[in-house]
């Protein structure tokens, strides 16, 4: 394994990293929870006025409102300036996903074959970050996917 110099110590931990949430931050909180509780299926927990939590089997998703943003550096995070992440769900059937929100959601691509073996589809979230539902159908893509 090739480690950045300087990475080193990273290497011998006693305890993993566990990776448990992403945050985005929205201009306007209400609505961005309300499209990610249409899209999981899931309802959120608000926490405080000013954030909720979307629990899924895999992560959690946390959704702050702009104001959130003073609370760690003022200017650190900007609503809607992401352009950099794709938010993945795997889920049973693309295809009957897709025809559940289609007319509800910005589409970016209609369900198609990866070269990675996920038929996947996507779309943006009312903040412009894009959001994949893939589901694995080739026998790689299913083998790499069972043990997660």
């Amino acid at each position: 394994m090739i480690v950045p110099k300087g990475w080193e110590h990273n290497l011998s931990r006693n305890c993993p990293m566990t990776f448990t949430s992403i945050r985005l931050i929205a201009s306007d909180i209400t609505t961005m929870v309300a499209f990610y509780e249409l899209v999981t299926g899931q309802s959120a927990e608000w926490l405080a006025p000013q954030f909720a939590e979307i629990l899924t089997p895999g992560a959690t998703l946390a959704i702050g409102s702009a104001e959130t943003v003073a609370l760690f550096m003022e200017g650190s995070a900007e609503p809607g300036a992401n352009r950099t992440a794709i938010l993945e769900f795997r889920v049973d059937d693309v295809d009957a996903e897709f025809t559940r929100l289609k007319d509800k959601v910005d589409v970016v691509i209609e369900p198609k074959l990866l070269p990675w073996g996920n038929r996947t589809a996507q779309f943006r979230d009312p903040e412009g970050t894009i959001i994949s539902l893939f589901t694995p159908v080739t026998e790689a893509a299913r083998a790499r996917f069972g043990s997660r």
